[in-house]
């Protein structure tokens, strides 16, 4: 199956090739507005895990199989300084 991204990317592919095609014809100048590579970032959610950060060395992750610091073997609290 396809994901979401991927169906993003090619409808803006295909929609800048329709643009490009259109100002072809009417104006006679070809001109190829591909922005496929900028399309994903477009529709982005913001559904990305919390940072956690440990309080003694500041390491910080966003991996949730992170509980302890790799460092020091604290455990690792979400971040206060609104920082996400």
């Amino acid at each position: 199956m396809v994901s979401a991204r991927s169906r993003t990317a090619l409808f803006g592919l295909l929609a800048s090739l329709a643009v490009s095609l259109v100002l072809w014809v009417v104006f006679g100048v070809p001109a190829f507005l591909v922005v496929v590579p900028f399309v994903p970032f477009l529709f982005r959610r913001g559904d990305r895990p919390p940072v956690r950060e440990c309080p003694v060395c500041g390491y910080r992750t966003r991996d949730p199989g992170f509980d302890h610091c790799p460092r020091d073997g604290h455990r690792l609290d979400e971040d206060s300084n609104g920082l996400n």
